[in-house]
């Protein structure tokens, strides 16, 4: 059983030891910790936070202590109940909220839960405020509300509806021009919220869904994360409903994959170059995903006259870095699109409503939309060390020996080479080092990756 306290927040297995898993006194002592340092930030005598959680098992219990801890501090709590992430996200300014949190620990398996903290953009915390939260949890310095004090709770339970008009107010999505199309999608939505949301969103662009696994009731029909090896079952629906495509999130529905009419994967990595593609053929500008993302993103952007920009590996140093880029669109290889237009988040609401409006403005099918962009392969790999080897150290070594190339140390080293490219990361929590690699075939992408583990235990010998 497993508890990680980190500067975006705190998950965990449920059940077991205080302190080693998420268990009901952990999750009240970080919503305390989290509340205590919204109050002396905002500087305010009240304040408000929006708390959403998916549909987990733990996820009604976890969200009850989270509620009444805040209240019991005195602040306000907007409660949206079963909700989404990016649902969330953007609720908080919209009900001009002093913060948000949300309850999800997205694409882990069932018995983990988490509390992740937004502020008053409706943003993933920053390095300098997460770490200022676990040092107040640590403490334990809470001064809780006198009674005549204490917080409300309001409940708002249509705010995935009124996320989805907001997607649809976006300039560039068009439900007309998609209803006209006369699409038949399916949907896999891991029996969590995009259950809820996604085939809602369909249904009011006009588009025939065909329904797997959409029932919230936490109960995962498979591996939550929205990998090839865990969606045979949507494959298959879609060949024989003879569907346009299919549509798979993961349980908090920040992270967006599309399956071909053929039954195949569009490729996680797509989503966000296929939404890209079709921004910046309207409004040209930078992009930015991170450094362990893709090389397709930066070839669609360069068609468009645009700048590609890579930042460190997190939401929170993407969104960081679009912001200062200016880019019109950015995300995350692993199906998170971020578009400044709606907000600063990974959203597949929106990344679906900029697909299906990009597909019925072109008419082509979705495979052969996928044929248009460059085939790029990836390989991720590990190598285990010894506690007392140098990290630091192996890592300098590996830049130095390919001193030639084009270098990267924002993250650990990445090493861009004319046809590939390698990302060389290690863990905060174990003592590995992560090797990514891509290259124009999964062969070229799995000879690199097993180069730069020679390399590694060369330079270790």
């Amino acid at each position: 059983m497993t508890l990680i306290k980190s500067i975006s927040g705190i998950r965990g297995t449920i059940g077991g030891k205080t302190g080693d898993n998420l268990t009901p006194l952990d999750t009240v002592k970080f919503a305390a910790a989290y509340g205590t340092w919204l109050k002396t930030e905002s500087g305010k005598d009240k304040i408000k936070v929006v708390v959403g959680r998916d549909a987990r098992i733990s996820g009604r219990m976890i969200q009850e202590l989270t509620m009444n801890t805040l209240t019991g501090l005195g602040i306000d709590v907007i409660d949206l109940g079963l909700s989404t992430t990016p649902t969330v996200e953007v609720a908080v300014p919209m009900e001009k909220a002093d913060g948000g949190i949300i309850l999800t620990a997205s694409h882990n398996p069932k018995q983990w839960n988490a509390l992740k903290l937004l502020n008053s953009k409706g943003e993933f915390l920053d390095g300098e405020a997460g770490s200022r939260i676990l040092e107040i949890a640590e403490k334990e310095n809470f001064s809780f509300a006198e009674v005549d004090d204490l917080g409300s709770i309001e409940s708002i339970e249509d705010y995935i509806d009124k996320h989805i008009d907001e997607v649809l107010k976006l300039k560039l999505v068009d439900a007309e021009k998609v209803s006209k199309a006369a699409l038949k999608v399916a949907v896999d939505g891991v029996n969590s919220t995009g259950g809820i949301a996604i085939p809602a969103l369909l249904k009011k662009m006009g588009v025939e869904v065909i329904e797997l696994y959409c029932d919230p009731n936490g109960h995962f029909p498979h591996n939550p994360e929205p990998l090839k090896e865990h969606l045979q079952d949507i494959c298959e629906l879609v060949k024989k409903e003879k569907a346009d495509f299919g549509i798979v999130v993961d349980p908090d529905v920040d992270r967006l994959a599309f399956i071909d009419e053929n039954g195949e994967m569009f490729g996680e990595e797509y989503t966000l170059v296929a939404c890209a593609d079709y921004v910046l053929s309207k409004t040209p500008g930078n992009t930015v995903s991170n450094l362990s993302s893709s090389r397709a993103l930066r070839d669609v952007t360069t068609k468009h006259n645009g700048e590609y920009f890579a930042s460190a590996v997190g939401e929170v140093n993407v969104v960081k870095m679009m912001k200062e880029k200016n880019a019109v669109i950015g995300g995350e290889g692993n199906g998170g699109i971020i578009y400044p237009e709606s907000h600063y988040g990974r959203d597949s609401l929106v990344g679906t409503a900029l697909f299906l409006t990009y597909l019925a403005e072109n008419g082509k099918k979705v495979s052969q939309l996928r044929k248009e962009y460059p085939s790029y392969y990836m390989s991720k790999n590990k190598i285990e060390l010894t506690p007392d080897l140098d990290v630091d150290g192996i890592l300098k070594a590996v830049e130095e020996r390919h001193s030639k190339a084009e270098i990267s140390t924002v993250d650990g080293v990445k090493i861009d080479f004319p046809e590939n490219w390698v990302h060389l990361r290690k863990s905060n929590t174990e003592p590995i080092i992560r090797i990514y690699t891509e290259a124009k075939s999964q062969k070229e992408a799995d000879e690199l990756a097993q180069k730069m583990i020679r390399e590694i235990k060369e330079i270790i010998a």
